[in-house]
């Protein structure tokens, strides 16, 4: 089968094989009728636009990368996601966007930077560390950070992690709990919160300010930090790591919903009483957080808001709005049926 070209469109639709371009790339550079006599005669003769020539000849891909830290077999099962590209696609549909997740391309965040076909990039809990930094300057490609420390000169969303992390703190300690075990996203740190950064940073701090109201620190044997990954796989690896402890914690207090599922999970197979032998809060607010039993006691993030505002700094962004706004979304506590008052029955 003969391959259609402009040229045919051109001779078709009796105009410029230029005119043929600019109906594709530039409409605006034509009248209204011959844009629609070209479309027409391109749509008759059956040609489909090359999307690899046309981000040739217009520098644009039309398609936004988000790029995140972790394989796609792992991110793609945490709840989370979903929220936020609801957001983030609603103004991909608005602006004409195509959306990829990118991961790191056999495990280099680098080549995933460079070979990614995108017009820009939201980076996903991605912190900036100089390397990253780096590439992303070098390449030249607008991006806006979220779920991680602003920078200067450089677009950020992110929520209120402390404020959020001190409320869940201080719900548990008002319901009388003190042997509490801190359930901390991986960091590769080794469960060094002194060098935690972004969002586990402000989430550690938060705990901490809450403990210390109730003259408590994280020095105290009865506060333990185990990090797993953020997973359900990893909040039932962490419930069985804490439940082996002595004297065991009688609430867990974890920095997002998945462990905070994966913990409950585990702690019903093992035939614990929720929330009576053990209480658990979460992070995040997913929507299985209320469907859960008993539901989920968490800390509720605007997910499809955070992403619908970042991709639309991000589509401002590559339209040659620079400004770099540094946004901060509030957090709320929502009371559920996971965490019981000590003692009660």
């Amino acid at each position: 089968m003969t391959k259609v070209t402009i040229k045919d469109i051109a001779k078709y639709a009796g105009v410029s094989a230029t005119s043929v371009s600019f109906a594709f790339n530039n409409p605006n550079r034509l009248p209204e009728e011959t844009v629609q006599r070209i479309l027409e005669a391109a749509e008759h003769i059956g040609y489909v636009p090359n999307p690899v020539a046309r981000s040739m000849s217009t520098g644009r891909t039309g398609t936004l990368g988000i790029l995140v830290p972790q394989p796609i077999t792992e991110i793609i099962r945490n709840p989370f996601l979903p929220e936020f590209l609801e957001g983030v696609g609603e103004v991909c549909t608005s602006a004409g966007f195509s959306l990829m997740i990118v991961p790191p391309l056999e495990g280099s965040m680098k080549r995933a930077i460079v070979e990614a076909a995108v017009d820009g990039f939201l980076t996903l809990g991605l912190e900036m560390f100089k390397v990253t930094m780096m590439v992303l300057h070098q390449r030249g490609v607008p991006y806006v950070m979220v779920d991680s420390d602003p920078a200067e000169g450089v677009p950020s969303v992110n929520i209120d992690d402390e404020g959020g992390a001190k409320a869940a703190m201080i719900h548990i300690l008002e319901a009388g709990h003190r042997n509490i075990t801190i359930l901390g996203i991986r960091s590769g740190k080794e469960g060094r919160y002194q060098d935690y950064v972004g969002v586990l940073r402000n989430r550690i701090a938060g705990y901490i300010l809450a403990l210390q109201a109730f003259d408590l620190s994280m020095d105290d044997p009865r506060i333990r930090l185990i990090e797993c990954a953020s997973t359900a796989r990893g909040g039932r690896e962490g419930f069985k790591q804490l439940w082996a402890m002595s004297p065991r914690s009688t609430a867990v207090v974890a920095m997002s919903d998945v462990i905070a599922l994966g913990v409950m999970s585990a702690a019903r197979e093992a035939g614990v009483r929720l929330p009576k032998e053990l209480s658990v809060i979460g992070f995040d607010d997913i929507p299985f957080a209320d469907l859960v039993f008993p539901s989920l006691t968490t800390v509720s993030q605007p997910l499809r808001k955070k992403g619908k505002i970042a991709a639309d700094l991000l589509v401002r962004f590559i339209n040659g709005d620079i400004d770099a706004e540094h946004k901060v979304l509030p957090t709320k506590l929502i009371v559920r049926k996971s965490v019981a008052k000590l003692g009660q029955d």
